[in-house]
């Protein structure tokens, strides 16, 4: 059914939720005010931003547009910064809408919703492929996704569940907010900010309908073999158990994702072959010689290899382009703190090892994890070495100072089923 009255959810108690629900770390934003200063007047604070959100007569400020390396190091991605104040009104209408569209959402959605993580698309993507020995495997990339979100389609999409007045006014305030970049001021008339808290929750909304739906209600019950879709925000992966009904959707998507203003990439959208080896590996049928192929997805990628029950099964490892990210962006944090005291910089880097391992230590990815341990200690040593002109540090001084500084051993995590392929 389509609800009409929401806003009066939204209270002094929702809006004190919501502010201890957001970040107090984030970057400021435009007016440059931090969640500290913020605080100094909470309740004040708050019931002004109350009376404006509901007379309507709050103002979206604009986003601090900066722009962050992705994970291929070439190119640069736009991140929109939003105010304090807005981001907790984002939050407290965020935390609104989760609680209409959770019902809706479908089990193959697993970003930015609660209770549902990477690990878990990841562990299901995994039982998948092991129950069908692979098959084939169509990824889905949508181009600049973000960015070019069609108000128009979101509006008429929101209107499916949605009609508050106050609530839908704030969210085309935010999306007509536009963007600062070099002190000149930008108009959005298409996407969204990634950096906005909302903005994962519409993109939820707005993908729920022209994949989700579509593929599990229309084109699912009309292919022979079994399929299945997971999708994490804009990243997919389609998983069937025959080929020609993975060309068949292969053909449609396009054309599905044109009627909503997207486009699909033209080299990152592919299908390929991810059958099981035979038994002599890539010698035999249905590979003919050829080598299996791989592909990446959440950072991890995905390849057949031998467990070591000599039994082949679906193996993850850390993506290179996301190992070498890790590895650069500790080697530039030991260049610029080096200074520092040895227990202050060990105890950092501490955190940012139990970091990697926490996402990255699964079953099958002892070898990344283990390089990354070693190269690590490597770009410690590295710039421990240059303190000073006269580096006195030997690889002998260095283990000593491991044995009183130690790094975390690499440990797996998140441990997968014991469940392994038939040979």
């Amino acid at each position: 059914m389509v609800i009409t009255t929401l806003a009066h959810h939204i209270d002094m108690a929702f809006l004190k939720e919501a502010y201890c629900r957001t970040r107090k770390d984030g970057a400021a934003g435009i007016d440059g005010q931090t969640a500290e200063e913020y605080a100094e007047n909470l309740e004040e604070n708050l019931k002004s931003l109350l009376e404006r959100f509901k007379s309507g007569c709050y103002k979206a400020p604009a986003v601090r547009r900066v722009y962050i390396p992705k994970v291929d190091g070439r190119r640069k991605r736009a991140i929109g910064i939003p105010t304090f104040e807005d981001k907790m009104l984002q939050r407290a209408v965020a935390m609104v809408l989760e609680a209409v569209y959770e019902q809706d959402f479908y089990e193959c959605s697993y970003g930015f919703r609660p209770r549902r993580s990477a690990h878990e698309a990841l562990e299901a993507l995994w039982q998948a492929l092991m129950n069908i020995n692979g098959g084939w495997v169509l990824e889905v990339d949508i181009q600049d996704f973000f960015d070019t979100l069609d108000h128009h389609q979101l509006h008429a999409i929101l209107d499916q569940r949605v009609r508050d007045g106050v609530i839908r006014r704030a969210i085309g305030k935010w999306l007509k907010a536009g963007v600062l970049e070099g002190g000149q001021y930008h108009r959005s008339k298409q996407g969204t900010p990634q950096g906005g808290v909302v903005s994962p929750l519409l993109a939820n909304i707005f993908l729920n309908e022209v994949m989700d739906r579509w593929f599990e209600e229309t084109v699912r019950p009309r292919l022979r073999g079994r399929s299945r879709l997971f999708r994490f925000a804009d990243d997919m992966v389609i998983v069937f158990t025959c080929e020609a009904d993975a060309q068949r959707v292969m053909e449609v998507l396009p054309k599905r994702f044109e009627k909503y203003g997207l486009k699909l990439h033209p080299e990152k959208t592919r299908l390929f072959q991810f059958q099981k080896p035979g038994r002599d590996g890539n010698t035999s049928p249905p590979y003919g010689g050829r080598r299996p192929e791989t592909f990446d997805f959440l950072g991890f990628r995905h390849y057949w290899g031998l467990s070591k029950r000599r039994l082949w099964v679906v193996k993850r490892k850390t993506a290179t382009d996301r190992f070498s990210k890790a590895v650069k962006a500790v080697s530039l944090w030991c260049k610029r703190n080096r200074d520092l005291k040895i227990s202050v910089q060990h105890k950092m880097l501490c955190r940012k090892i139990q970091g990697h391992y926490q996402y990255y230590g699964i079953t099958f990815n002892a070898d990344a994890l283990n390089r990354f341990w070693f190269v690590v200690r490597r770009v410690w040593f590295k710039w421990l070495s240059r303190r000073s002109h006269r580096s006195s540090l030997t690889w002998e001084t260095f283990n000593h100072l491991l044995q009183v500084y130690p790094l975390p051993s690499p440990r797996v995590v998140h441990s997968a089923i014991s469940r392994v392929a038939k040979p």
